[in-house]
């Protein structure tokens, strides 16, 4: 009988075949296991490929989790949802007192913390962990975020510091999130800040793009180079890596014959729902939703299309001539300062579910571990770990003095981009309502005055005053009609 493995991984969809080969990879022997049995045999077969490497595949759950030293740890990779619940089902049927199991998918983190409480009630130990950094991350070093039974995490550590992504100057990129669902929030929020800066980029492509007239040639070329300033990132590295790749299946480049439809599934809205819940103003990851909504729209864009062009609505309003490199310059500030606030808005959620939960989540330790592996890794992210690092009790990173110079900087070229993107008729939602988060936020009075007079008009909700304490009630309607008379 051959010796015990270290740990096991059941679901062999390509993120868990390779997480699987990182883990064996990094010297610790694996079993695993799926319930379609041809991708056990898959993944054995890459194993030898890949260097001969210390997995071992089951056909069936009992010698699968029979095979894994005590206590056993076993990461699932299915999908979110009743597949896990199933999964479970069928593990910890075989598994005893103190063994551990780890959801390492994008599940909603109120199931996590069910679940959770359902195993403890089998004496088994749980763990929901967020994995980012997508194929390649799996294989070569994603962002780890285990949340949930401490000392689950403590089994594992050893393996997990190894398998995570490396940063020269901060480490793995890993750390115990903190109890409960939060290690499987914290991976939500990530990917709702990631919808945010694909729309960002978006929006920049299509200014650039529509506005100033670049090529592909040209807008490749604009993205290597802001990879490697202050925007250098993994999302800017790809996308200047998209416009150099031709059509093989026709003339031109391929970016030009992709479907302008987004797909999606679910975590950005869950972002969304989660910050209205908890009355947290999120308006960059809310526009990125709801651009993708629009984008599902397309036959009945094209028939819109149709209806504004005989009204004199080209795709592009004024065809003015623009200076590129100015433009350039002016995008790659507006950019970066809605980056600032879609990423000040992601913080802001995880720290108001944090107090709300009492996880006693580190923002710096999270931004820390998303320097390396996941989709939102950057530069950017040092800045944020270093802010809060100055001042663990930050209300919001605009006002972190090197963020607040940094938009001071950048305002005008960020104002420019706007104005120009609403007079050519090209929508720039994620920047626009970044600027407009900015403006709200920055500003000592703003209009809410009239809309509390108005509620207490029509549905005596009350006001406070800005001159003396206490709430106030006036009968405005009467004194309305006292005054028209």
């Amino acid at each position: 009988m051959a010796p015990p493995t270290r740990i096991g991984l059941a679901g062999l969809a390509v993120m868990g075949q390779n997480l699987a080969l990182n883990i064996a990879e990094k010297g610790f022997p694996i079993s695993v296991y799926n319930r379609t049995t041809s991708k056990v045999d898959e993944t054995v077969e890459r194993a030898k490929q890949e260097g001969d490497l210390p997995l071992f595949g089951f056909h069936d759950p009992e010698s699968f989790v029979q095979s894994i030293q005590k206590p056993r740890v076993i990461i699932m990779l299915v999908k979110a949802g009743a597949p896990v619940d199933q999964t479970i089902k069928t593990l910890s049927a075989y598994m005893e007192k103190g063994d551990c199991i780890i959801d390492g998918g994008n599940e909603w983190y109120e199931n996590t913390e069910r679940r959770e409480k359902e195993m403890s009630g089998l004496g088994l130990l749980y763990l929901g962990m967020g994995v980012s950094g997508g194929e390649e991350g799996a294989r070569n070093g994603p962002s780890l975020m285990p949340g949930g039974s401490f000392e689950a995490y403590k089994y594992i550590e050893d393996i997990l510091l190894k398998v995570a992504a490396q940063v020269s100057d901060s480490g793995p990129c890993v750390t115990y999130i903190g109890k409960g669902g939060s290690g499987n929030f914290v991976k939500m929020v990530h990917n709702g800040i990631e919808y945010g800066d694909m729309q960002l980029i978006a929006e920049a492509y299509d200014v650039l793009k529509s506005v100033g007239k670049l090529s592909n040639e040209e807008l490749q070329s604009v993205f290597s180079e802001w990879n490697r300033g202050e925007l250098l990132s993994f999302l800017i590295e790809i996308t200047a890596d998209i416009f150099g790749i031709k059509d093989d299946k026709g003339e031109g480049y391929l970016v030009d014959k992709v479907l302008d439809k987004t797909g999606m599934k679910g975590t950005g809205k869950w972002t969304v729902q989660q910050a209205a819940d908890l009355s947290i103003a999120a308006p960059t990851i809310a526009a990125s939703l709801d651009s993708r909504f629009l984008s599902g729209l397309k036959e009945e864009r094209v028939e819109a299309a149709k209806v504004f062009k005989s009204g004199g609505f080209g795709d592009v309003l004024t065809d003015q001539t623009v200076d590129k490199a100015k433009l350039i310059d002016d995008v790659r500030q507006a950019l970066y300062a809605s980056k600032i606030c879609s990423y000040a808005q992601g913080m802001n959620l995880i720290h108001a579910k944090s107090i709300e939960k009492g996880w006693d989540l580190k923002l710096g330790e999270l931004a820390r571990i998303w320097k390396g592996g996941c989709i939102i890794r950057a530069i950017f992210l040092d800045r944020i770990k270093k802010a809060y690092d100055r001042n663990p009790d930050l209300a919001n990173l605009l006002v972190d003095p090197e963020f607040a110079k940094e938009i001071i900087d950048r305002q005008f070229a960020w104002r420019r981009v706007v104005c120009l993107a609403i007079n050519s008729g090209i929508s720039t939602p994620g920047m626009s309502s970044s600027l407009a988060y900015f403006d709200t936020y920055r500003r000592e009075r703003v209009p809410a005055n009239l809309v509390q007079a108005q509620r207490d008009y029509f549905g005596a909700h009350t006001y406070e005053r800005v001159d003396m304490e206490g709430s106030f009630h006036t009968e405005w309607f009467k004194i309305a009609k006292q005054l028209k008379n």
